[in-house]
């Protein structure tokens, strides 16, 4: 199926769209601002898991979503680690670090396409670390010192997932195999 207005699709696509809220109330010091950036950082993740669940239920899986969906987590995530480095919730080498896997599996992605014609799925072990960062922002968000410690243990196992799931994507793209692979 390759139609493009789908639900699953537009809920991609508002993903991407909610980091204009999400900045804007991180960046301006509002009352409440860090809760209102954290339920709205609640609502991308839900987004994120609802539209896979509707597509393959609805059997609304398209070529378009395969590429707007990881593109999606992709730009949301790397606008925030910058937003996040920007006010002082995360350490720059962890932002450096997502952006160098994002695009490395962006450009593997493309190199795929090319070659093999095909457009590659995402895999589960990639879907888990986009989660796990995402507890990591939501964590860091909110700014509570108590959950201090929980966040730093998060973020070290958003690293070591980073690292595994980056290896899953080069076996993918060098290798041919499809380790963790979804189907």
């Amino acid at each position: 199926m390759n139609r493009f207005f789908t639900i699953p699709n537009i809920l991609s696509i508002t993903r991407i769209f909610l980091i204009i809220p999400i900045g804007y109330f991180l960046i301006n010091e509002a009352e409440y601002h860090r809760i209102i950036t954290a339920s709205l950082i609640i609502f991308a993740v839900a987004t994120d898991f609802l539209d896979g669940m509707i597509a393959r239920k609805w059997h609304q899986i398209t070529d378009y979503g395969k590429i707007i969906d990881p593109l999606a987590d992709k730009v949301a995530i790397c606008i925030y680690a910058v937003l996040l480095v920007y006010v002082g919730d995360i350490p720059l080498w962890y932002a450096v670090l997502i952006f160098a896997r994002d695009l490395l599996i962006m450009f593997g992605a493309i190199f795929i396409m090319k070659k093999k014609k095909i457009v590659p799925q995402s895999n589960w072990l990639g879907k888990i670390y986009v989660s796990i960062v995402a507890v990591v922002f939501f964590l860091a968000t909110l700014r509570i010192e108590s959950l201090e410690l929980l966040k730093d243990l998060t973020m070290l196992i958003s690293v070591i997932l980073l690292v595994w799931s980056s290896f899953v994507y080069a076996n993918r793209l060098f290798i041919g195999r499809t380790v963790g692979d979804q189907g």
